[in-house]
């Protein structure tokens, strides 16, 4: 049986859009697939969809897709690499907001304001599909599955910032963070179990709102307790069922 991708991978340039030389058929990590798969593959209008898409890329790890205060003109697609969003305060002090996989969409707090809200910074190298949002918007009143989708995105925007709320241990925030990759990964086709850390322990301490010690800590405690191994930032989960528990308290039923 042949194994899952590794996630955060590049193995070979980008493809173009269609993942088979059919026009009407679109990236299998696509964040519109799922619209796609609801209208039909084969329906003409989504033809529509690949005209508002220009692929931008790479960029290389630490350079800025978006930074705050730019006019927002439109969404990025993660085609390939990691992504997190960032303030940065008078004081310089950085605040990680949250990270991004292939297949997610960047952006999308900025619909309000009309301009972006935070930076958005490539971790590895990246490529996005970039969707002017004007055009988007007015394709989205045609194409019902198009703007549900689009609302859907919103709403999971909305609910990924409640992941840090409340007063959770250590433990309880690593766990759920592991699991919640983990999750997202799988959604698009990647190991479940296996994948590497694009972001760093300093990255992951900030969102969490932990110190860098500690999450070095509750990782080697997970290790040590056999439920991951980690090896720099190759990262597998030997018993996920046991981190579900841990972080249960963070994640969705």
């Amino acid at each position: 049986m042949q194994s899952k991708p590794m996630a955060g991978r590049l193995p070979e340039p980008p493809s173009p859009i269609a993942d088979d030389g059919d026009e009407t058929r679109f990236c299998g990590t696509c964040a519109f697939s799922s619209a796609c798969i609801a209208a039909g593959y084969d329906k003409p209008e989504l033809a529509e969809l690949q005209c508002l898409v220009e692929h931008v890329g790479p960029f290389r790890a630490g350079e800025h897709i978006f930074r705050t205060g730019d006019p927002f003109r439109a969404i990025f697609a993660v085609r390939a690499g990691t992504v997190k969003t960032r303030m940065v305060d008078k004081e310089g002090r950085e605040q990680v907001l949250g990270f991004y996989l292939p297949g997610e969409v960047i952006g999308l707090n900025a619909i309000y304001p009309e301009h972006f809200p935070c930076d958005a910074v490539a971790l590895d190298t990246a490529y996005f599909c970039r969707f002017s949002f004007p055009a988007m918007s007015a394709l989205a009143s045609r194409i019902p599955a198009v703007q549900q989708h689009l609302f859907r995105m919103l709403s999971k925007e909305l609910g990924t910032a409640s992941l840090l709320a409340g007063d959770h241990s250590a433990d309880e925030r690593v766990a759920a963070f592991l699991m919640d990759l983990a999750g997202r990964y799988a959604v698009r086709g990647f190991s479940a179990t296996r994948f590497h850390l694009s972001m760093s322990r300093g990255d992951i301490a900030n969102y969490l709102r932990l110190a860098a010690e500690t999450v070095s800590r509750v990782l080697s405690r997970f290790r040590s307790q056999q439920l991951i191994e980690i090896e720099g930032r190759e990262l597998e989960l030997l018993n996920p069922k046991k981190l579900r528990e841990i972080g249960q308290a963070l994640l969705p039923e």
